[in-house]
């Protein structure tokens, strides 16, 4: 039977990630795979979260399974901290929360439940927009569309065409945003922006399906959180998805989760039993240990403040990579315009160099990024930036007048 199968095309980040690994060179340099680094090129576990596995350790009494919804305490504490705990779509019942299997299965069970709903739905997504976002929602079914987000030569958001080109959306379609750190540009929407985006979903009769899969990496917890929050207030239904990969370093973990607001706490109860139904026959319940750590963590004031200590910690010092990056940028008189990265928020920007170049860093410098210049600003550290720089402006060149650094791999 297997005989009919035919070879997919390999995922271009994962394909990346194997290169890398090969890559003898004793300076490499991965800024492709989106994880959080520290300055030793480690993606540590955090402090709190290792408090809250000992603390798993003494105090777990059963394996046992957890159902479709998933930990009851996590979903609760979890909502609270997406949409805040005074949030009225909270008091008023009309927020249900699921468990999931990373941000991932969040989006594609929540993709799945829409494509129920609508069969002959269609799904807005941001051009550019994260590359997994197309399959998980098209294998559900949606029809895919695209509205403009980012304009790579001017280095900032299209919205007046982003909003043009939604007010062609009809009603029932599914408006798909990133909550705060667009992957792959950076580029966020201000909180205006927000506002004038809402008043055309409700007039248009559209459902948006945020997600936020970092939270806490941009401008900090509620300030990240300000679009969710905003639509959610102003809106009689929408669909959110979180996931707990980056702000808590549980990657590997595969924690997140799915909210659904409907128009009535009624409604909201029935749009729940279909969700849990349909988890049911997909992966029949999410894995508990990370929800068990998140969920510790929140519930715990100490541990609370410790983790949001260390996420801040996180935040800083990605703004500083940024700010350090584009400095040096400038003093060697690197070929471009990079005053956006210093601008942008979380962990991706593009570097707004060719395709062409960013496969010679990759083959002459062993510094490996995806293709479409999206860089990971986290993945940089003060010992590499130096060495990074050098291999962009050997790659692209520097303006009269500035010297051409030394070659990346003697730095």
């Amino acid at each position: 039977m297997y005989e009919t199968l035919q070879p997919v095309a390999e995922d271009p980040i994962l394909a990346l990630m194997a290169s890398y690994r090969r890559d003898t060179n004793s300076n490499k340099l991965d800024l492709g795979i989106g994880v959080y680094k520290d300055e030793q090129g480690q993606t540590p576990i955090m402090q709190a979260v290792s408090s809250a596995e000992r603390l798993l350790l003494e105090r777990e009494t059963s394996k046992s399974y957890i159902g479709p919804a998933g930990s009851e305490g996590f979903n609760r504490l979890i909502t609270q901290l997406v949409f805040g705990a005074d949030h009225r779509v909270i008091g008023e019942n009309r927020v249900v929360s699921a468990q999931t299997p990373g941000g991932c299965g969040a989006l594609r069970i929540g993709a799945e439940l829409l494509a129920a709903c609508s069969p002959t739905g269609r799904i807005w997504v941001s051009d550019p927009t994260w590359a997994n976002h197309r399959p998980l929602l098209a294998g559900a079914g949606l029809e895919i569309r695209e509205y403009p987000y980012y304009d790579s030569a001017q280095r900032s958001i299209r919205f007046g065409e982003m909003i043009d080109s939604l007010n062609g959306a009809e009603a029932g379609d599914i408006v798909l945003l990133h909550g705060c750190c667009h992957n792959p540009t950076g580029a966020d929407l201000e909180p205006e922006q927000w506002r004038q985006l809402a008043e055309l979903i409700e007039r248009r009769g559209l459902l948006p399906f945020v997600d936020i899969a970092y939270q806490g990496l941009g401008d900090g917890l509620d300030r990240d959180a300000y679009g969710v929050r905003y639509l959610a207030e102003q809106l009689p239904e929408m669909m959110v998805v979180t996931s707990c990969s980056k702000n808590f370093g549980l990657y590997r973990e595969r924690t997140g989760a799915l909210f659904l607001i409907g128009r009535t706490p009624a409604q909201t109860e029935r749009a729940g039993g279909q969700l849990f139904s349909r988890i049911r026959g997909h992966y029949s319940m999410p894995p508990a240990h990370g929800g068990a750590v998140v969920e510790t963590i929140l519930d715990d004031t100490g541990l609370t403040a410790l983790w949001q200590s260390e996420l801040s910690a996180m935040r800083e010092r990605i703004r500083y990579l940024r700010h350090r990056l584009v400095d040096r940028l400038e003093q060697v008189g690197v070929n471009g315009d990079f005053g956006h990265i210093r601008h942008q928020r979380g962990m991706f920007s593009f570097l707004g160099i060719e395709r062409e170049q960013v496969v010679a860093l990759r083959k002459q410098h062993s510094v490996y990024l995806v293709e479409s210049g999206r860089f990971n600003v986290a993945g940089l550290s003060n010992g590499s930036i130096d060495a990074f720089v050098a291999a962009l402006a050997q790659t692209v060149g520097v303006s009269p007048g500035y010297e051409m650094p030394l070659t990346s791999t003697s730095i």
